[in-house]
């Protein structure tokens, strides 16, 4: 059953839902290698893997994404909605097909990925509309609550939101899904109510400069006029910094079966322990923990 949506919805997630197709192989691979392995399709997309780490942490996120009316997008729609996610703000389009993600993991990590969001590019401020003209907000009154939103939308689109009347009281929580989509969250570099969830390779671009340590990474984002950053650097460190504080902490050591989506688990972790209360030390090492325990194959709890 689709869950309804209300003004007091606890989290929205904006942006890529889609079918993810992950080849895994346990061999170490290179350009060319043709291995076997195990083919998945399940849900995915940077809104939907943080919608369903927060679900699985007691939370009830509403989508705002754009899925087509294909066979497809139905099942797609069926799947969040029995997860435990508000669907019925989904923007569904007859002309648009569902996105898809495809990408080849082996035991030496992501080989190589191709995401094809095309159509939630092609709908553009369309998913936004439940923001502007209700029944999430409106303009002059503004949704208050947390937002989780990601790098896959157009650099235009992510520019409006943060210049939208219809953002300005959010609690924004950014990700930008990839490194090779990383400088789009330029236009949230220097905004007043954003956190940056990015790793370093991410932050190095941002910056147009290169880091060795998540430490420095978070601090020459908000040199650059960040608000709050959280950089993770693998199973090296993570930091979350701010004009009043800066801390890092070390992971838990694992060992690495699936790379796919630990970014994504890693924020919406850290998202739900701010929303029950944590502190920073204690949202950091929940967040670490999460993400070392869905890299080892389990599922975070």
């Amino acid at each position: 059953m689709t869950r309804s949506m209300t003004q007091n919805s606890e989290i929205l997630c904006i942006g890529s839902v889609l079918w993810d197709v992950i080849g895994r192989s346990a061999s170490v691979m290179r350009q060319g290698s043709d291995v076997p392995g195990r083919i998945t399709r399940l849900p995915g997309g940077v809104a939907m893997n943080i919608a369903m780490t927060l679900v699985r942490f007691g939370m009830t996120p509403t989508l705002l994404t754009a899925i087509g009316r294909d066979p497809e997008g139905d099942e797609l729609v069926h799947s969040c909605a029995r997860l435990g996610m508000v669907t019925d703000l989904i923007y569904r389009s007859q002309d648009l097909p569902t996105d898809r993600y495809m990408a080849v993991e082996g035991a030496n990590g992501l080989i190589a990925a191709i995401a094809d969001a095309h159509s939630l590019e092609a709908a553009g401020a369309k998913i936004l509309r439940p923001l502007m003209h209700g029944p999430l907000g409106y303009e002059n009154t503004p949704f208050e609550g947390p937002i989780a939103l990601d790098g896959n939308l157009t650099l235009n689109l992510l520019e409006e939101i943060a210049q939208s009347p219809a953002f300005a009281s959010a609690d924004l929580r950014v990700a930008p899904a990839s490194p090779g989509k990383a400088e789009r969250l330029l236009p949230f570099l220097k905004h007043a109510r954003a956190t940056l969830y990015v790793n370093l390779e991410e932050a190095g671009l941002l910056c147009q400069r290169e880091f060795t340590d998540s430490e420095s990474a978070a601090q020459g984002l908000l040199d650059r006029g960040a608000l709050r950053v959280l950089v993770t650097d693998g199973g090296n460190s993570a930091t979350v910094g701010s004009a009043e504080s800066v801390l890092t902490q070390k992971p838990p050591s694992v060992l690495v079966t699936r790379v796919t989506g630990a970014g994504d688990t890693f924020m919406a972790a850290h998202i739900a322990a701010e929303a029950s209360g944590a502190d920073n030390d204690a949202a950091l090492k929940r967040a670490l923990h999460s993400a070392a325990t869905y890299v080892s194959g389990e599922t975070p709890l």
